[in-house]
């Protein structure tokens, strides 16, 4: 009988808490930003404009996007109630979100330039649910003093009893159903250091930034201006030697360029980076130009990946990302970096909450010996040894990075032997190419490995995956995120006698595989990581 009256005290509290506006601010942030949005459009009108002659076509786009940019200020409307945040928006078509406090999980926090100019910072709410673009929760703007006593306000919920999670049973519960207190002050786990940067040209970011700017320049005729021009004939009429000094200058430029544009992108992304924990969220500021900071609910954390491509990994580092439910599943906790940052960050990441505080705050070097067993210094889901997957899966690797090399050079022998000559430096093309398939499939197979850490008193059993080479992976998946299984054997591994073993899970990439394990360990590996679910055969 008290339910219905609490519930509407509740809602008169709602409603009779204020409509507020979006800081005055703004009405100089929206216009910029969108004629900046709508540049190619404005260029266009720039365009018809001067060639009809009427430069009323160059004036009336520019008219209409600030006029619609100032229009926000005027319709948008939010207000911050006891139960409730809501959000009015919208010209021709209003919107109104409501988020239930209880419901929030996230408030992130972001001003680029012109916000931080001008005093203003951008606050968006997340529940940990996937939202489209227009059904997220962002304001934008409001004055960026105000910005983080609202957001401690947003998540003072969070700081009392933690929330169970649906698809598992959290081990550190204890007989009575009381969850050990968070601690409430933050702890740095990581931070970045400038001279990280050296490991930005060791990914594909630099292409990912240059290919669409050479793509463009090259659809609009640069590549016609370019093998047109004096200095491409001079090269071609130079000689082979020439030609071979020119093509390392080209690759030389490429290297440089696309190196330039990776440090410049990795720093003006992750400056000043820093990772925090408080016992109950993940706390990540970081930006240059943009500054970002960005909440992650530790109740949706499943386990983390360590990102090694070839490149890092001869480099001696790493990335760091969380597997997570929710809206953000694989969210980047650490860029390139050293391993031994990575495994620092790693290790706060994945401890237990008993020991956390006892953790070093440097990173220290991997212990030998009877100390090596000590989790108090090497935390285990990170640095746990793996088992190999035996002879079968060894040589399943070296048959597919072999097999083009045998293909190309029995195409070579039969168009040889069918009286077609050629000269005989294309031999080179199979010679070269195998010493680097033998080198890539031994890379294989080291690199490929699992383990299963058990269940403890204040921990989740734990599977560990990793697999790849050119791009290799190494997965940390809670046991109690699993939520099904695959064996998948296709008709040679059917004949080698292994399996594909594949974790379904809520969380991160949904789905983390066990790759050419034995058929009968496969069948163990899910009795063990998950008593009871073992499915059929």
């Amino acid at each position: 009988m008290t339910a219905e009256p609490a519930a509407d005290a509740a809602d008169a509290a709602q409603a009779e808490q204020p409509w507020q506006r979006l800081d005055k601010r703004m009405l100089l942030v929206h216009p910029i930003t969108e004629v900046v949005k709508f540049v190619p459009v404005l260029i266009g009108s720039v365009i018809l404009g001067t060639s009809s002659g009427n430069h009323l076509w160059s004036v009336i786009p520019i008219v209409l996007i600030v006029g619609f940019a100032l229009t926000r200020w005027f319709t948008t409307t939010y207000r911050v109630g006891p139960t409730h945040v809501e959000l009015r928006t919208g010209l021709l078509q209003r919107k109104k979100l409501s988020v239930p406090r209880s419901r929030i999980r996230s408030v992130d926090i972001e001003a680029d330039l012109l916000h931080r100019v001008l005093g203003l910072a951008v606050l968006a709410i997340g529940t940990g649910q996937q939202a489209d673009t227009g059904e997220q929760f962002k304001l934008d703007a409001l004055d960026a003093r105000g910005v983080p006593p609202l957001r401690t306000a947003l998540l003072a919920h969070t700081a009392g009893r933690a929330e169970p999670s649906a698809d598992r049973e959290d081990p550190r519960e204890n007989a009575s159903g009381d969850i050990s207190a968070a601690r409430t002050r933050p702890r740095e786990i990581g931070h970045w250091r400038p001279a990280w940067v050296r490991y930005a040209p060791l990914s594909l970011t630099g292409f990912a930034i240059i290919a669409p700017i050479v793509g463009f320049a090259l659809q609009y005729g640069l590549g016609e201006v370019v093998f047109r021009s004096d200095a491409v004939h001079d090269v071609e009429d130079g000689g082979g030697l020439v030609l071979a000094l020119a093509g390392a200058a080209l690759l030389c430029a490429i290297v440089f360029v696309v190196s330039a544009a990776a440090c410049g992108h990795y720093l003006t992304t992750y400056f000043g980076l820093r990772v925090r924990d408080d016992g109950k969220t993940l706390q990540l500021r970081h930006g240059l130009f943009t500054t970002r900071q960005i909440t992650l609910d530790r109740a949706r954390l499943r386990g983390a990946t360590v990102n090694e491509p070839l490149l890092l990994r001869l480099a001696g580092g790493a990335e760091l990302e969380a597997i997570m439910t929710g809206e953000k599943p694989r969210q980047k906790i650490l860029p390139q970096a050293p391993r031994s940052a990575v495994e620092h960050t790693l290790g706060h990441l994945l401890a237990p909450e008993e020991i956390r505080d006892d953790l070093p705050v440097r990173p220290a070097p991997a212990p030998t010996g009877a100390g090596a067993s000590d989790p108090h210094v090497v935390p285990e889901p990170g640095s746990a040894p793996l088992t190999a997957h035996g002879p079968a899966a060894r040589r399943r690797r070296y048959t597919r990075t072999l097999t083009p090399v045998v293909l190309i050079a029995a195409l070579m022998a039969g168009i040889e032997l069918a009286g077609e000559h050629y000269s005989p430096w294309w031999w080179l093309v199979p010679g070269l190419m195998l010493p680097v398939a033998l080198a890539l499939a031994e890379d294989r197979y080291r690199g490929l490995g699992h383990a299963i850490l058990p269940r403890t008193a204040s921990t989740p059993t734990w599977l560990i995956t990793r697999a790849g080479s050119l791009d290799r992976d190494r997965d940390c998946l809670e046991a109690p995120g699993v939520i099904g299984w695959t064996v998948r054997r296709t008709f040679f591994q059917r004949r080698a006698g292994v399996a594909t073993v594949v974790a379904a899970t809520a969380a991160g990439k949904k789905r983390y595989t066990v790759v050419d394990l034995p058929v009968d360990e496969a069948w163990r590996l899910i009795e063990t990581v998950t008593p009871g679910l073992p499915g059929a055969r």
